[in-house]
């Protein structure tokens, strides 16, 4: 459990670096802005890596946005059912398209600072079903009188839906774990732009570094108690990717339905918050490009009857972000497989992101000296994360061309 712990930490280490350098910055810091200090190309493979990034997110959360809507109603028909889920299967399409309306809907919120509503509203959310999901693992685990599976994880000729458990398989599992354990903690490529939105004083960097130890040891927590006590509750054969959309358990079925329409509204929330700074830096560019053109600078305002309301319209806008969702849910609906897409995610963003700029970033602004001990150090801390960020992608890329075996465009079935 040791070095899991240690990898999560990661994290938390190298965006406090990257908040004490940011305040010693005299501007304000976004995501494009926060690369001044790396020079040449690196400026723009950042960048590109970091939206890139947001967009592979936002398939993510659309994919299993619709899993967890299809989830509630599976879930009333196992328990009219008994658990017989003969009857019970879905395609998630259409979930996916419902959830794209609401994004589109929502992605005309016109900047990142006037979503704090919604991303508190995320929050409450994602306590929930977390808190649901770690009980309904404890009271299993109870009622077995005991903890399933082994201390090293899925055993070596267990059978599961994909079959016999292999030697190789199990390595490819473990690895695509370590991608699915950095997209847990993707928070970190939006992080400048959060800072961005505190007001001083406190200084910014004081309040995120508060709020960073907070956040990172509560999820922590959370991430390692569900995790542990849901493969405890079920075993190596059993235990499902998600516990409360794989059906471990389906009774009480309504306490399901309250923690998976808590994910659906905490996804909601998550996808603007992450959206957003893509929004804004196309939205700007554009602006910078055609400073004149009324269809991309002019606001219409709109009073929406009874509320008393102004809304704020632009045509670009609307345009352009209802393409963007769009997209993703096309995607979403195209490559439905969730852990795998998002290993892959936490794989390609992981180091890049997370790691290797935040660190040469740090370096370059505190000028640290070439192989001095500080440098080998961050070096060091660098290269392997590097390392495990390409296990992680080889690992993830080996599950999709697993489920590619079964899967036909746009069919999916849950």
């Amino acid at each position: 459990m040791q070095p899991k712990i240690s990898f999560q930490n990661l994290p938390q280490f190298v965006e406090l670096l990257s908040l004490a350098r940011l305040r010693s910055l005299d501007l304000a810091v976004s995501i494009t802005s926060q690369v001044v200090m790396i020079r040449g190309a690196k400026v723009k493979i950042c960048g590109a890596i970091q939206y890139v990034n947001l967009f592979g997110v936002a398939i993510g959360y659309t994919i299993a946005a619709s899993i967890s809507m299809a989830a509630i109603k599976k879930s009333n028909c196992l328990h009219a059912n008994k658990g017989k889920g003969d009857k019970c299967h879905m395609s998630t399409n259409m979930y996916m398209m419902i959830f794209g309306i609401t994004e589109i809907l929502f992605s005309q919120i016109p900047d990142f600072d006037q979503v704090w509503w919604l991303s508190i509203v995320a929050a409450v959310m994602s306590f929930t079903y977390s808190t649901v999901g770690l009980s309904l693992g404890i009271a299993q685990v109870a009622e077995n009188k005991g903890f399933r599976g082994s201390p090293l994880g899925i055993s070596i000729g267990a059978i599961t839906k994909a079959g016999t458990v292999t030697p190789t398989q199990k390595v490819w599992r473990n690895l695509q774990a370590l991608g699915d354990i950095a997209f847990a903690y993707s928070y970190s490529i939006i992080l400048i732009e959060i800072q961005d939105t505190i007001k001083s004083p406190p200084a910014e960097n004081k309040t995120m570094k508060k709020a960073t130890l907070l956040s990172i040891a509560i999820t922590t927590l959370f991430y390692l108690l569900c995790g542990c006590m849901g493969y405890g509750a079920f075993g190596d054969v059993e235990t499902p990717g998600n516990l409360l959309t794989g059906f471990g358990f389906y009774n009480p079925y309504w306490l399901l339905d309250i923690a998976n329409l808590a994910i659906v509204i905490h996804l909601v929330g998550a996808y603007q918050v992450y959206c957003q700074p893509l929004f804004a830096f196309i939205e700007k560019w554009a602006s910078k490009r055609w400073p004149n053109n009324e269809f991309i600078t002019h606001e219409y305002e709109a009073t929406i009857p009874l509320l008393s309301f102004k809304l704020k319209l632009n045509l670009f806008r609307l345009i352009w972000r209802t393409v963007f969702v769009n997209s993703t849910t096309v995607i979403s609906m195209l490559m439905p497989f969730f852990n795998d897409v998002v290993g892959i995610l936490g794989a390609f963003g992981f180091w890049p992101l997370t790691v290797y700029f935040p660190v040469e970033m740090y370096i370059a602004q505190k000028k640290i000296r070439r192989w001095t001990g500080r440098w080998v150090g961050l070096q060091v801390l660098s290269l392997s994360c590097l390392v495990v960020s390409l296990a992680a992608a080889c690992g993830s890329v080996a599950g999709v061309i697993l489920d590619l075996k079964n899967y036909h465009p746009f069919k999916s079935t849950y």
